[in-house]
């Protein structure tokens, strides 16, 4: 469904991303892991049609995400890292507006997946950093896209409200590809059942999840050196 092939992104004289190369297929809940600067949210915006590749090749649905935006970005839900929202909109008004966008007319489930139920009138202003990152990953979620790119989901959100989200993504996944980027590297084993692990640039790892709890520390530390 996604595809990188030799992907190259500069920005000037910096290399942001060299060479790499993924497929990503239904029911795959990867876990995309690396230090800050590694180039996690470079790909995201590769794979969204939001930068242009230097070299290298991104298809969605063996669409250019750069020809087809419209297209592209109506099949994928995405939460970027820095979540913007319109904070002077309420809830209702805020996923309405998405809704409309993205071409349909159901939010309640969305918003009752994600606990947004009890705040839904309140202005988006008036919530705390956690309820707004369930207003972000609501409004991905609109319109039941078959791609999520999820940066930093559960960002923000206390340990009960981590696990919720956990669960969410787990519940979803079946018929979704999902790419999620976290610094909480227990959420991976507990969520992803594919781990690509990336530094400097360059993808380290690609493949199953190490087996053992911690496994995916130990293998992160031993990939990812300071």
């Amino acid at each position: 469904m996604i595809s990188l092939s030799h992907t190259t992104k500069k920005f000037k004289d910096t290399i942001a991303l060299q060479n790499i190369t993924f497929t990503a297929k239904e029911g795959e809940i990867i876990g995309f892991l690396g230090p800050n600067g590694a180039g996690k949210t470079t790909t995201m915006r590769l794979i969204l049609g939001y930068l242009t590749p230097t070299s290298g090749k991104v298809t969605v649905d063996g669409v250019d995400p750069l020809k087809d935006r419209i297209k592209i970005l109506r099949q994928i839900g995405y939460l970027p890292e820095n979540n913007p929202l319109y904070s002077e909109m309420r809830v209702r008004e805020y996923l309405l507006f998405i809704a409309e966008v993205k071409g349909a007319s159901d939010i309640m489930s969305y918003a009752e997946d994600v606990g947004l139920t009890d705040v839904i009138e309140k202005k988006i202003e008036e919530l705390s950093r956690g309820y707004k990152q369930r207003v972000g990953l609501a409004a991905a979620l609109v319109a039941d896209p078959p791609i999520l790119i999820l940066d930093e989901p559960t960002s923000g959100l206390d340990p009960l409200e981590q696990e919720k989200i956990r669960v969410l993504i787990k519940k979803i996944a079946k018929k979704k590809t999902i790419i999620f980027s976290t610094h909480i590297l227990s959420e991976v084993e507990d969520v992803a059942n594919r781990l690509i692990i990336i530094n400097k640039g360059s993808i380290v790892y690609d493949g199953s999840k190490p087996k053992g709890k911690g496994g995916v520390e130990k293998l992160f530390k031993r990939l990812v050196k300071s």
